[in-house]
């Protein structure tokens, strides 16, 4: 019985510390979906291609930042506790909801409007900069010995229900709404039911325990801010292999979900719809293929499967996609982008692990969150913006999939590092947050110490 209630419970923990994971992609997935509605409103222009391309760098502007959040929460993560960083990011995250939701047209406000919901994408991405982290980090340390794969991957599968919900609410307007009507205010409804579950997962967040790992840690030594910082200078060579190893997953994620509508209706001229059904479809696909992949790399290690998909994304992603615009369909489309969401799923499932065991327990959260958030500024978050410009200026339509294939080469390079360093990952059994100080790795250790 015993065994049972514990199980209830890490469940319950389990599902508190996702929910405001889910918040922080679903306003994500929104802004990507109707990136073009939000450019006809937000930033008006003679050129369709000007305005949409400024709307979806404003996009990508807010990962920039994702670094800067990663460096002042993560620190307060590692100093103050899991629970009370994650209730602070939460906060941060739903003013940034709040402005985007409620910003009145360009029409109403004239160069307010854009500056306005500017301030509402910094505000998301320096929240966001510490949110996977911090939740990948809190539950790789309640985890089960031999399950750290398993329970670190529901850390991006609540981020899919998010993709999942967001792209349903989509479909919905699409056969309530007409075009002109989404175009004009319809784009807001998704944006308004995120600021009202806000209370919610307040509430639900701010019931979360601490983790036993933390309470142990602080009652023997809480690091400082300096020692936090000098820990992320001394790892730097680490961080910089956490990089390289997050820059497939932050292409590949943004380009089959959030750029999934926009490339659908504007690049194939397929209707919203048909792209917003598929874009539910590679939700679900991701939903079951992540924790799944964590669980598989619990038994046959984390390098190997990491080498297997990051492979398999290089050689196919290109063909996949010219072999799509040959003859633009649903069915193409669907059956490419569940393809890609297979191996996004086998890559992200084990990738997000990898990075908390991989970083010193003093620095566990904000060198994950540093290196997540590097990689999100520098080409994921970037990643609709840069798909449109590749198609604009060299005519070829599935210049995305090469852009996506360079990411999978980046990455393969960062799982050899990886490799070659000899980091305590995939070290199932054993308990992550004490780290085997004895590992060359902890160098923190020493540092703080």
């Amino acid at each position: 019985m015993a065994q049972v209630q514990e199980g209830g419970s890490k469940f319950g923990r389990v599902f508190k510390v996702v929910s405001g994971n889910f918040l922080e992609m679903f306003d994500f997935m929104v802004y990507g979906f109707y990136a073009s509605a939000i450019a006809h409103a937000i930033f008006p222009n003679a050129s369709g291609y000007v305005s949409l391309m400024m709307s979806l760098m404003t996009f990508g502007v807010g990962f920039l930042m994702r670094p800067v959040g990663a460096i002042v929460l993560g620190a307060y993560i590692d100093r103050h506790g899991r629970r009370k960083g994650l209730i602070a990011s939460l906060a941060i995250m739903s003013v940034g909801v709040l402005i985007i939701a409620f910003t009145p047209d360009y029409k109403t406000i004239g160069m307010a409007a854009p500056l306005l919901v500017l301030v509402g994408r910094l505000l998301q991405g320096f929240s966001a900069g510490a949110e996977s982290g911090g939740v990948s980090v809190y539950l790789a340390e309640i985890a089960p010995p031999g399950k750290r794969g398993l329970y670190v991957a529901w850390q991006s599968a609540s981020q899919q229900v998010a993709v999942i919900f967001a792209a349903i609410l989509g479909v919905v307007l699409r056969f309530t709404l007409s075009e002109d009507q989404i175009m004009a205010w319809g784009w807001r409804i998704p944006f308004i039911i995120g600021s009202l579950i806000v209370p919610l997962l307040f509430y639900i967040r701010r019931t979360l325990q601490e983790t036993e790992a933390f309470e142990k840690r602080a009652a023997t030594h809480a690091p400082t801010l300096r020692e936090i910082y000098a820990g992320l200078l001394a790892n730097w060579k680490l961080v910089l292999n956490a990089v390289l190893l997050v820059t497939l997953t932050s292409v590949m994620f943004y380009l089959i979900t959030a750029y999934t509508p926009t490339y659908g209706k504007e690049v194939l001229n397929l209707t919203a719809r048909d792209a917003f059904v598929v874009t539910v479809c590679v939700g679900i696909s991701n939903f079951i293929f992540v924790p799944l992949m964590g669980a598989v790399s619990d038994r046959i290690g984390r390098v190997r499967t990491l080498t297997i998909f990051s492979l398999a994304v290089a050689i196919s992603a290109y063909p996949a996609m010219a072999w799509l615009v040959a003859e633009p369909s649903f069915g193409r489309m669907l059956a490419v982008l569940l393809w890609l969401s297979f191996l996004y799923g086998g890559y992200q499932g084990v990738m997000v692990v990898s990075l908390t065991e991989m970083m010193p327990a003093h620095v566990r959260a904000s060198g994950f969150s540093v290196a997540y958030s590097l990689a999100q500024a520098i080409f994921g978050g970037f990643t609709p913006a840069v798909s449109t410009y590749l198609i604009h200026s060299t005519g070829d339509k599935a210049m995305p999939g090469a852009w996506l294939a360079a990411s999978a080469i980046a990455s393969f390079f960062g799982v050899w590092m990886l490799h070659r360093s000899g980091a305590p990952v995939g070290k199932g059994t054993r308990d992550v947050a004490a780290n085997a100080p004895a590992a060359k790795h902890d160098t923190v250790a020493r540092v703080a110490h």
